[in-house]
């Protein structure tokens, strides 16, 4: 298991990113793997626990031309199959319940503490807005790296 993110000898094949409630750091991921990597990487999301769908995660990944598309919020209980290479957890929460799937799943989990942008509630929206940004962009980032992705222009 690789703790903080280190990179392995090999990208997977297979990817799921997990948080608290998959609707907002992981869905991020997820779109932001899906767009550097298409086919060629199955990536795929999920939260330890149900949530309703953010918007301002909408807000963030259209400035940058992406989306989540139809995107509904699912919990590891709602993944038919937990075939995985790699689980990437974005909260401590999420990191628990992948060490608990290890027991059962042969597969590697990595964390990757990235801030959660709504522990910045109260102030105004372009300041909610920066706070999504910043993970948004810290999640870019981590990706492209982890997953080898060769160009250095952002999204």
């Amino acid at each position: 298991m690789a703790e903080g993110g280190a990179p392995e000898a090999s990208r997977p094949h297979s990817v799921l990113f997990m948080c608290g409630q998959n609707v907002i750091r992981s869905v991020v991921a997820e779109a932001l793997a899906r767009h550097y990597f298409g086919r060629s990487l199955y990536v795929a999301s999920a939260g330890v626990r149900p949530g309703e769908n953010d918007p301002f995660v909408a807000a963030v990944l259209d400035e940058i031309g992406l989306s989540a598309g139809k995107h509904r919020p699912h919990t590891i209980d709602d993944l038919e199959d937990l075939n995985f290479d790699l689980i990437v957890t974005l909260a401590p929460e999420a990191h628990h319940a992948a060490l608990d799937l290890t027991a059962r799943y042969p597969v590697e989990v990595e964390y990757w503490p990235v801030m959660d942008p709504t522990m910045f509630e109260g102030g105004s929206r372009e300041q909610t807005m920066e706070a999504y940004r910043a993970m948004r962009d810290t999640l870019d980032d981590r990706i492209r790296d982890r997953f080898r992705f060769a160009s250095k222009a952002r999204v």
